[in-house]
């Protein structure tokens, strides 16, 4: 194995999936600011807006919901454009 090619902080961080709260422990170099007590130990944290847990894929649900409802924002803005397209 080549010498010095890993990151030096490379370490374990915890995941934040903002859209349903769960968290997952994973080794990561990701920069962060933050720090979240998971399981009685204290990690930096990484706050992501979709992970397995909420993605429809994994789910089975065909609606994607977001924190912001911003596809549902796009979906409506858009569908008037989109069914004048189909005419």
């Amino acid at each position: 194995m080549k010498k010095d090619i890993h990151p030096k902080n490379y370490r374990l961080v915890a995941f934040k999936d903002m859209s349903n709260e769960h968290v997952f422990l994973c080794r990561s170099a990701v920069n962060t600011k933050e720090t979240i007590e998971f399981e009685g130990e204290t990690y930096p944290v990484y706050k992501m807006e979709i992970s397995n847990t909420s993605h429809p894929f994994y789910t089975g649900k065909m609606k994607l919901v977001d924190t912001a409802g911003r596809v549902d924002k796009f979906m409506q803005r858009y569908a008037k454009h989109y069914d004048k397209k189909k005419k």
